[in-house]
C-alpha cells in the first residue's frame, strides 16, 4: 500500500482531534473530488516500517481523539489487508481511540467485510458534484452517509452520526 500523507493533529476529518493517513488509491474517481492526487495506487510513498512507526507515534498522545483512514480509498480492494491490520494494531495498542473510515463505497458493499465491526465511524458513498451541499458535517455530498458503525450492525438499522 501507498500513501500520500500522515496528518498529526486535524480537526476538519472526524470528531476531536485526529491523525489522518490519507492513503494511495482509488476506483471512484468522482468528479471534482477534493484529493485526485490521491487516486493512483502507485501514488505517493510506500508504507513502511518507518511511516507505521510514524503513524503510531502521532497516535500515542493524550490529546489525540482517535485516527481517520481517508483517501484515495482506504477500501480500495489493494489497500483493504494493510488498512484492516492497522486498524486491528489501533484497536490493541489505543482501545480507547476512535477509528473514522472514508470510503466511496456504500455500506452496504462492505459492511460484510472481516474488520468492519472495529471501525467506529463511517463517512461512506461517492461524492457527487450536483449533490454537493457544504452545510454538511463531515461529507461533501447529500448522498453520503456518516455512520455509526456498531449501532449499525447491532440494530440492522443504518444508524447515523450526527
Amino acid at each position: 500500500m501507498n500513501y500520500h500523507n500522515i496528518t498529526k493533529e486535524d480537526m476538519l476529518n472526524g470528531e476531536g482531534l485526529r491523525v489522518v493517513l490519507w492513503v494511495s488509491g482509488c476506483n471512484h474517481c468522482c468528479k471534482n473530488c477534493q484529493n485526485p492526487i490521491t487516486w493512483d495506487k502507485n501514488g505517493g510513498l510506500p508504507f513502511d516500517k518507518a511511516a507505521e512507526d510514524e503513524l503510531f507515534e502521532a497516535l500515542d498522545k493524550s490529546f489525540i481523539d482517535g485516527i481517520t483512514f481517508s483517501g484515495g480509498d482506504p477500501l480500495f480492494p489493494e489497500n483493504r489487508s494493510e488498512v484492516f491490520r492497522l486498524i486491528r494494531k489501533c484497536k490493541d495498542k489505543f482501545p480507547e481511540k476512535t477509528i473514522w473510515l472514508y470510503t466511496g463505497y456504500k455500506w452496504e458493499e462492505i459492511k460484510d467485510l472481516d474488520g468492519i465491526n472495529l471501525i467506529d465511524v463511517i463517512a461512506e458513498g461517492e461524492f457527487i458534484e450536483a449533490l454537493k451541499d457544504n452545510n454538511l458535517h463531515w461529507v461533501g455530498s447529500s448522498n453520503q452517509r456518516v455512520l455509526k458503525v456498531k449501532d449499525t450492525l447491532n440494530s440492522g438499522i443504518v444508524t447515523l452520526f450526527e
